[in-house]
């Protein structure tokens, strides 16, 4: 499963990282109430997959930190299905990072890295790490290589296309490496904000599993878009939908269209889970 969470922030002012509009006398008003539903209504949405099965691997984006892991793995109403992780600590300036999830017995660590993105390069400020990770998946015979992304923002015009593009470089060229070093089953996941035919897929020599269903994964002013991605390599086939259950959705105001149910419009909280709905793939060795 990938999933961007929209701001999971903890509730303490992390030093250096600019996160006091998520302090309980922020802009936002985050409080622990707050930060306690939303983990329950992540937990709940990953737990109302078990009537199929439980994700073996979740990546995420838009985590602050540790804490944020530790509490929704260990704390939360999924503290009982025993999920471990890894995630980066990148120089985002807000603190937001991507994770990775999995179910211990299902997968078994074997190397972690945080690829920064060289984005001095282009006098911009630094933005997430890409998360790779290296393991053994009991459904599969071979070593598992997978990429977590979260590519900059649209927002910010020239330079944010530029900063974009700088990242997928960075992605497409780590993934070639991996590769080239013989690594044969790739999986990349992750908050693209791209759809599919835009120029940050360019260089990709993955395959982009096609979700069922009309609906998106992100929805911006009516239009729903498939910006969260998850690409195999050819060692790999299988199946990709959007996760879509009636409480993650709302109406817009007005009565309009749905989206999704998210945690904040603007500054204002709107108590959902996430401006993004949940990517959920079924891979096995083709």
């Amino acid at each position: 499963m990938e999933w961007n969470v929209e701001n999971l922030f903890d509730c303490n002012d992390d030093e250096g990282k600019a996160d006091e509009e998520f302090l309980p006398k922020g802009e936002r008003r985050w409080n622990r109430k707050r930060y306690w539903r939303k983990l329950t209504d992540i937990g709940k949405v990953v737990a109302s997959m078990a009537d199929e099965q439980l994700p073996d691997i979740i990546g995420l984006c838009e985590v602050e930190n540790d804490s944020c892991l530790h509490d929704l793995c260990h704390r939360s109403m999924l503290r009982a299905l025993h999920y471990e992780y890894v995630m980066t600590e990148s120089r985002d300036r807000r603190g937001i990072d991507v994770a990775l999830m999995w179910l211990a017995g299902r997968f078994r660590l074997c190397a972690k890295t945080s690829i920064r993105i060289p984005s001095e390069q282009l006098n911009l400020k630094p933005t997430r790490d890409i998360l790779y990770v290296k393991g053994l998946a009991t459904a599969l015979k071979d070593t598992l290589h997978m990429f977590v992304v979260h590519l900059p923002s649209k927002l910010g015009g020239a330079d944010a296309n530029r900063h974009r593009s700088l990242a997928a470089k960075t992605l497409w060229h780590s993934v070639d490496s991996v590769r080239e070093c013989g690594g044969t089953n790739v999986l990349v996941m992750g908050d693209f904000n791209a759809t599919e035919k835009e120029q940050v897929f360019k260089s990709c020599q993955l395959q982009r599993l096609k979700p069922t269903g009309k609906r998106g994964t992100y929805c911006f002013q009516g239009t729903w878009e498939f910006i969260d991605h998850i690409l195999l390599s050819e060692t790999l086939s299988g199946s990709a939908r959007v996760f879509v259950q009636p409480w993650l959705l709302e109406r817009e105001e007005g009565g309009g269209e749905e989206q999704p149910h998210r945690t904040f419009i603007g500054p204002r909280y709107n108590g959902g889970v996430s401006d993004h709905l949940p990517l959920v793939a079924d891979i096995k060795e083709s």
